[in-house]
């Protein structure tokens, strides 16, 4: 809806009126795509007071702590729904009944198993490579293998390439971790759920069967499920951006890795473990208390506080929860996770964290569970990226069904040399 305007009074020249559009929920948005007939563009580095596109599929409001999927908030999704049933709300807009739930659920375990030349590509990587450099290379390469269905304008093609991903990501992220730890790959099984059969893929190896704790499954799902979306982040954005151009969905995919793969964006709980080894006891909490209120001293505590949430993430008190079951469940005497525990019992105390609204967020619990699980800390932004790949293709999919979608082409204020002549070698000599 664009009934109001703003109108932009620039000296020398006439104003110029823009339409300000309503969205359901939010901040209003000035259409400034008028600007550029008037021989100017905005600046806005980071994109960080620009809306990119128009969407339906997740709202955030930081200042509140809200995060909602299709308009439920995602704590009611994460306590009463499975990781399935919230991808089929990311997907198709709505719940299922639950014949759809079931269908849906039947056709993404029945797709799980990846084409056998893929185990053969694995082998072109060194051993010692790091998993997410592995799975750039092989979701991009899928497209190679799933060439049948890559027509961005067929409805069916999209929604095939939406199970294809769903169902093989599990599969391709347990891989990059046998594959790095030099054990043989374990196949699916459909008599397990989304999540057990991840970690039965994991940890699972020919000499025995992997026994899968029923919280530690609910846990891992409850991962999933908070780290399916979060509206127009780095990867979506790129996903979005790359799918502008009518790359085809697996190239796109891949792109989102490659952006989450930065320590700003999906390394946050790796960075988190990396933070409780360099603290390394509990006796030493004090003084790495001490460094992180100190605005000179580098140090920081990663896991607290959210550049979205300025209130309580609300994903964090999901994790949380989910968090100390797994520590009760597993019993693990881990110096690390006591480490943890103290940090979370004086963040939510201290008066300088809860005045800043230091929270641990769900970085900060993710890891400590995917620690205490026993996966590798080089896996934890394979993990990220297996969860968000939902979201990923529900925005890609939303993105090709508008009919006037176009290519992304961002603009930029040019500072360098105006035209200047250029002299062959002989004459600069």
């Amino acid at each position: 809806m664009a009934d109001k305007k703003a109108t932009l009074h620039i000296e020398g020249k006439a104003p110029i009126e823009l339409p300000i559009i309503e969205g359901s929920e939010g901040q209003d948005v000035i259409d400034v795509r008028k600007l550029g007939a008037n021989g100017f563009f905005t600046f806005d580095p980071g994109f960080l007071a620009t809306a990119s596109c128009e969407s339906q599929i997740t709202y955030i409001d930081g200042d509140k702590g809200i995060l909602l999927h299709r308009g439920f908030p995602i704590d009611q999704l994460a306590n009463n729904a499975d990781y399935l049933e919230v991808c089929y709300v990311l997907l198709y807009g709505e719940v299922p009944t639950r014949a759809e739930y079931e269908k849906f659920r039947t056709t993404v375990t029945r797709h799980t198993m990846v084409h056998e030349q893929i185990a053969s590509f694995f082998h072109g990587f060194r051993r010692d490579a790091h998993p997410m450099a592995i799975m750039c290379g092989v979701v991009g390469a899928l497209s190679a293998f799933y060439h049948d269905s890559l027509d961005i304008n067929n409805d069916l093609h999209r929604e095939i390439t939406a199970f294809r991903l769903l169902s093989k990501m599990p599969t391709l992220a347990a891989m990059c971790h046998k594959y790095t730890t030099g054990q043989p790959f374990i196949y699916p099984r459909n008599d397990l759920d989304y999540a057990e059969n991840f970690l039965h893929m994991m940890f699972a190896t020919p000499c025995e069967e992997y026994e899968v704790s029923p919280v530690v499954s609910r846990a891992m799902d409850k991962i999933f499920t908070l780290h399916a979306d979060h509206e127009q982040n780095a990867s979506t954005s790129t996903v979005r951006l790359a799918g502008s151009s009518g790359a085809n969905p697996f190239a796109c995919i891949a792109a989102g890795i490659a952006s989450l793969w930065g320590p700003a964006h999906g390394g946050a709980n790796e960075a988190c473990l990396k933070m409780l080894e360099e603290i390394g006891s509990v006796e030493n909490i004090p003084e790495f208390i001490e460094r992180a209120k100190d605005k000179d001293d580098p140090f920081r505590l990663m896991g607290f506080g959210h550049r979205v949430y300025k209130n309580y993430d609300p994903r964090a008190t999901v994790m949380r929860e989910a968090c100390h079951e797994v520590l009760e469940e597993l019993k693990i005497d881990d110096p690390l996770l006591d480490v943890a525990m103290e940090l979370e019992r004086i963040a939510l105390s201290d008066e300088y964290f809860v005045s800043k609204k230091l929270y641990p967020n769900v970085d900060f619990y993710s890891g400590i569970i995917l620690k205490a699980i026993g996966i590798p800390v080089s896996m934890f932004t394979v993990i990220f990226a297996m969860s968000r790949v939902i979201g990923w293709i529900a925005h890609w999919n939303e993105m090709h069904s508008d009919p006037t979608n176009r290519i992304g082409r961002p603009r930029q204020l040019y500072t360098g040399y105006s035209q200047r002549e250029f002299k062959p070698l002989h004459e600069r000599e």
